[in-house]
């Protein structure tokens, strides 16, 4: 039996009507909200899932010396994420000199057999321009230490003559974007050598290490205070990495309290927590009967992972990065400088206050990166 269009018409028209008026009921319309929102929320959280699942693109890290002792517990925290963090991939690039060639496949093996997830290659080798290939990093942990009987300026010839080579190769086989940290000393003239043979490098992406001693500073404010070091912010390492560094803790805090008003003991700052700081590598040598390895791997991590990740909003770090004139510092020397750092680009703290009594060590620290400069130039010459 066939029903008149009329009649259908009119129940779908009184359907109509029947959900309007049960729309117009305010518990409906609450529960039809919740029900959009819900739907809205699980679709945000797939998408976010989905992102997660995306695998970042590898980020090739070069590191010199590998074979060594900061290589030996370097490689292995960045493989790890202590680097650049625990959801990138990163293919390792190990450089190290001919006779250490056996130990650096040593190296190699190693990380093989830990099966670290966030590994995706490993290159070992002794040829300079295959280890910088294509390198987004570089740790330059490669360097001629002092031994004894040496002049200044027979290590410095050595470090001029290696620096020379790398900075050729990294200019000629790196990523255009290549940031590069210098660690082996002297690390602050080292990193101007290295500029001076890769003019193409900007000068922002040179950098050298001062994060060992800025953390050095953090760890002592915090055994003299009892708090966790977490605590303690805002020091600063002003100048060279070595013994005339001057140790700032002028605008840091502990637990957001003035360091000078939490240690209450001026005489200490002004003097036994400078020379700690500045004699601490040489105080490991002599209980180890070895140079600090552990703690400086981990400094270049933590340098790298502020530099590319960020540092913390209200934080500051200490990096040895090219004077621009801030604070009265000769432009052109790579010197530590109090910095924070965003989206990969790092810049100096700006408006400090300084004091007569810090001017005069950050002076200092830089007339000798003043003469190491012109024993580099004598070198190169």
């Amino acid at each position: 039996m066939e029903i008149p269009l009329w009649e259908i018409v009119n129940v779908d028209q009184l359907v109509q009507n029947k959900i309007l008026e049960i729309m117009k009921d305010t518990n409906v319309q609450k529960i039809v909200l919740v029900l959009i929102c819900v739907s809205l929320f699980w679709k945000m959280i797939r998408y976010m899932c989905g992102l997660l699942r995306q695998e970042k693109e590898p980020v090739t890290v070069l590191v010199t010396g590998a074979a060594g002792q900061i290589g030996y517990a370097l490689v292995a925290m960045i493989a790890r994420g202590a680097m650049l963090g625990p959801n990138q991939p990163v293919i390792l690039h190990m450089l190290d000199i001919e006779p250490a060639e056996e130990a650096l496949k040593g190296v190699k093996m190693e990380l093989m057999d830990a099966a670290l997830p966030l590994l995706r290659g490993i290159v070992a080798s002794t040829d300079v321009a295959e280890a910088c290939k294509g390198v987004n990093i570089a740790v330059m942990l490669g360097g001629f230490p002092r031994k004894e009987g040496m002049e200044r300026k027979d290590v410095m010839s050595k470090n001029v003559s290696i620096y020379k080579a790398q900075a050729s190769a990294l200019e000629k086989h790196a990523a255009a974007d290549c940031k590069v940290l210098v660690v082996a000393n002297p690390a602050n003239t080292n990193a101007l050598i290295l500029k001076e043979f890769a003019p193409s490098i900007p000068d922002k992406n040179i950098t050298c290490l001062t994060r060992l001693d800025h953390n050095r500073a953090l760890a002592q404010i915090a055994e003299r205070t009892k708090v966790h070091v977490s605590e303690v912010k805002n020091v600063i390492i002003w100048g060279n990495h070595s013994s005339t560094q001057y140790p700032d803790v002028n605008h840091a805090t502990v637990q957001e309290k003035p360091v000078r008003e939490a240690v209450s003991d001026d005489e200490w700052l002004n003097n036994e927590f400078i020379s700690t700081v500045q004699q601490r590598g040489a105080a490991i040598i002599k209980a180890r009967k070895l140079s600090s390895a552990l703690s400086a791997a981990s400094s270049a991590c933590d340098h790298v992972r502020d530099w590319v990740l960020g540092t913390p909003k209200g934080s500051w770090v200490s990096m040895g990065v090219y004077s621009d004139g801030s604070y009265g510092i000769q432009p052109g020397l790579v010197y530590s400088f109090p910095v924070t750092c965003e989206k990969g680009e790092w810049s100096i703290v700006q408006g400090l206050e300084i004091d007569a009594f810090s001017r005069d060590k950050m002076d200092k620290t830089a007339q000798e990166l003043i003469e190491e400069k012109e024993l580099a130039k004598s070198c190169l010459n």
